[in-house]
């Protein structure tokens, strides 16, 4: 693939493994229940040797802001990665939906996207570049990008 000199060179395995693994993260927040933590009710004895530590613990809020925080931050990655999978060309965008943003993407093989959810199939070939066409953008959108070295190269 030809690349354009102001666009950065990526090293192709290290930047897939790492939009797979956002999108794998994408689908655990979107799919998976968040399970709030709660307030323990039963007292308990903390030994505390040495004297005062001269810090005062607020369960209920530590807890609280927990779960708001943890919250938030999920609903902002799946929100950010949708945003950059909305941006892709509808080919790129067809085929990370498919493959990677559905709820049962872990049983599903590049094989079976290419050859069964393409209408008409396509080729292994095309697939692929149509896949790396769309990490790369996507690598980029989300900054999450590797770069290739240049000692590796010489």
């Amino acid at each position: 693939m030809q690349q354009l000199d102001f666009l950065p060179e990526l090293d192709r395995k290290k930047t897939q493994k790492a939009v797979e693994s956002a999108l794998s993260r994408y689908r655990l927040y979107k799919y998976l229940t968040f399970e709030e933590r709660e307030a323990s009710t039963t007292a308990s004895y903390d030994l505390r040797e040495g004297g005062r530590t001269n810090q005062t613990s607020d369960q209920t809020a530590s807890i609280a802001i927990h779960n708001i925080d943890s919250q938030a931050e999920r609903r902002a990655f799946c929100e950010r990665l949708e945003r950059a999978i909305n941006r892709l060309p509808r080919m790129e965008r067809f085929l990370i939906m498919e493959r990677y943003m559905s709820q049962d993407s872990e049983y599903l093989t590049d094989y079976g996207v290419y050859c069964h959810k393409f209408n008409p199939p396509i080729s292994e070939g095309t697939y692929t570049k149509i896949r790396w066409k769309a990490f790369y953008k996507i690598a980029l959108s989300l900054n999450i990008e590797v770069l290739k070295d240049r000692e590796e190269e010489q």
